[in-house]
Formats: C-alpha cells, structure tokens, sequence
C-alpha cells in the first residue's frame, strides 16, 4: 500500500508547523484534564488526546475532515463528563497525527483503525466501547470490524452517499481556497452550520482560515463499498443528521439507513456541524446505544 508524501497535505514545512502549533495551543488551553501520546500504526504516528474519567466505559471519537482533537473540544468536553474519551487525530488530516495519506483510503483506515481500537481497549479489555465518527470520521468508523466494539454512531457520516454541494456551497469554498479570509471562512462556516448564524462556529475561523492557507485540503470519501456497509447490516448503529445538513442532507441519509436497518435521528435547525450544536445530543446517543434504548 502506498504512502503519500507530506507534500501532499502541506504546502510547506513552514505550514506544518503553524498547524501543530495551533492545535497545541488550542488543546493547552482547553480547562478540561487530559493527556496526549502518539501510536505508531500502519500509517504512521497516530496522535491521541484522552480525557474523562480513568475507568468507565469507552467512546473513540474520530472527527471529520480538516478537523481533529483541538477542534473538537466542544464535543469532547461534552463526552468526558461520562466517558473515557479518547479522541484520534486522523492520519492524512491537519492535526498532530502524521500527514500520510494512504494511496487507497478503505483498505489504509480499515487496517488503521483495527490498531486503534486494540490500543484502545488493551488497558481495559472488558470495558464496553462505543465509537462516535463525525463525516469522514463516520465512513472511518464504519470500515470497523462491528465486532470489535459495542456501539456506534456516527454523525453527518460520510461513507453511506455521495457528498451533495449546492452552487452556493461550492462556490463558498472555492473562494474560501483561493483566496482564504477570516471572512470567507466565517461564511462558509455559517453555511455548514445551516445559514443559522450559530455564534459557536465563531471559535472556529481561524482554523479553517489556517487549513485553507497551509494544507491541500481533501473532499468528503464517497461512499464504501457494500461489502463494508453490509457488516452493519442490523447492528447496534445509530445515525445522527442535521435537518440543515448542506452535505449530506437527511433525504440522501435516509435510502442507506433503511438497508442498515439502522435509525436516522435528525436534529432541526442543525448543519454539518452537528457535534459542535448538538454535542448534548451526540452524547445522549452514545449512552443510549449501550442500553440498547432508542435515542
């Protein structure tokens, strides 16, 4: 399996060390107890973040493209107040994990994630384990041996349908990466959340300012092949979408969902952005799929 070069996902080495210096600050600076280390897998150092409680059951909670452990506070803060968190910088994404990219994603992240959640479980091994993916996050979650964990859910997932941009949104990003502005980012933000103006998405301008700048930022995965999605086929999944979803909108969730046998759970006035406007929810999700309840 091929690798691909740093170059790949940074337009420097310069720019690579603006990126991990942001997201070292960002994660320094969050109030909540944690600790970091670095796992060597198959596509290189893998960067941990974990959080929570020493001893309870377990969420793995991997985040969406161009976003990783300093983005994803809002959510993790949320999650550590009733789970052991540990949240992964995904490989090939900007964030403290190495920049590789496997030349093929499906069978790169599936062994990937394999090391993961063996690393993971191997301090407590009979603690229950719940994996939480958000977008591309999500369509990594789902390359997951089902029987490897307790539960899943996945959020805006990526992996189930091709990706829907609207002429608005396409044109928002293009000019976002063209030509990258606290204001461009902030409009395209806007649209991720849903056109809502959530104030929420304000913490994150500057990043995705910096992510225009300093990397070459990847689409959405289209979706897996049956034979991965058909493993899931009945098991204890739940899908979480917004109603505002500008990628992957509740209609274009829904057709994969009734084959999964799985339940959509879709949050009004909520975007792409569902873990940051509705981390609440995300986690009474994650509890709720351990009792085999319906959210």
């Amino acid at each position: 399996m091929r690798i691909a070069a740093v170059a790949d996902l940074y337009r420097s080495s310069d720019d690579a060390a603006c990126i991990e210096d942001w997201c070292q600050g960002r994660l320094d600076a969050w109030p909540v107890q944690h600790v970091t280390e670095r796992l060597e897998t198959c596509l290189g150092q893998t960067h941990l973040t974990w959080s929570g409680a020493s001893v309870q059951p377990v969420c793995l909670y991997l985040a969406g493209t161009n976003f990783n452990a300093a983005t994803s506070t809002t959510v993790l803060t949320t999650l550590s107040l009733e789970w052991r968190v540990a949240c992964v910088d995904l490989p090939g994404q900007p964030g403290l994990s190495t920049p590789t990219r496997p030349d093929d994603e499906v069978a790169g992240y599936t062994r990937w994630i394999a090391e993961v959640i063996a690393h993971v479980r191997q301090p407590h091994p009979h603690v229950p384990l719940v994996v939480v993916g958000h977008s591309r996050g999500a369509a990594i979650a789902l390359s997951a041996d089902p029987s490897e964990i307790d539960g899943l859910v996945i959020v805006s997932p990526a992996g189930l349908t091709k990706v829907r941009l609207s002429p608005r949104m396409l044109w928002r990003s293009i000019g976002w990466l063209l030509r990258p502005t606290p204001t461009k980012s902030r409009r395209l933000l806007d649209l991720m959340a849903g056109g809502s103006g959530d104030p929420r998405v304000e913490t994150l301008v500057d990043w995705m300012t910096l992510v225009a700048r300093c990397t070459r930022s990847t689409g959405a995965p289209g979706p897996l092949p049956a034979r991965v999605l058909e493993r899931w086929r009945g098991r204890n999944l739940q899908i979480l979408v917004g109603e505002l979803d500008a990628f992957f909108p509740p209609g274009r969730i829904a057709g994969p969902t009734r084959h999964l046998g799985a339940r959509l759970n879709v949050a009004p006035n909520t975007g792409h952005l569902f873990v940051d406007q509705r981390p609440e929810l995300v986690a009474a999700t994650a509890r709720q799929i351990l009792k085999g309840e319906q959210p």
